[in-house]
């Protein structure tokens, strides 16, 4: 969904969502320890939103958690494991989220 003129993204009249990062429909979160020294780092996939929506909701999900995060190539990443919180605080902004990983 747009947030500026709710709607959904393919039907957006505003015309915030140009740089939009495509995806399938379904938000992913997973846990990722590859190559941060063991480091846990929460990992959210497949949101179909502009560059500058994706920090402001990297921004939410971050203040939520606690915790410090990036935005990487349309992937947020979320330090430590918050894989629960995250899940259902996704869900009630209305995205189908799935866990992904093991």
């Amino acid at each position: 969904m747009c947030t500026d003129c709710s709607r959904p993204i393919a039907e957006c009249v505003c015309g915030q969502n140009e740089s939009t990062f495509k995806g399938d429909g379904i938000v992913r979160v997973g846990r990722e320890r590859k190559g941060r020294k063991g480091k846990s780092v929460t990992v959210i996939t497949g949101v179909a939103l502009g560059r500058q929506q994706l920090v402001e909701l990297a921004k939410e999900l971050k203040k939520k958690c606690g915790t410090g995060g990036t935005v990487k190539d349309g992937v947020i990443e979320i330090q430590g494991n918050h894989l629960s919180l995250l899940v259902e605080d996704l869900k009630k902004r209305g995205w189908t989220v799935k866990r992904s990983g093991g």
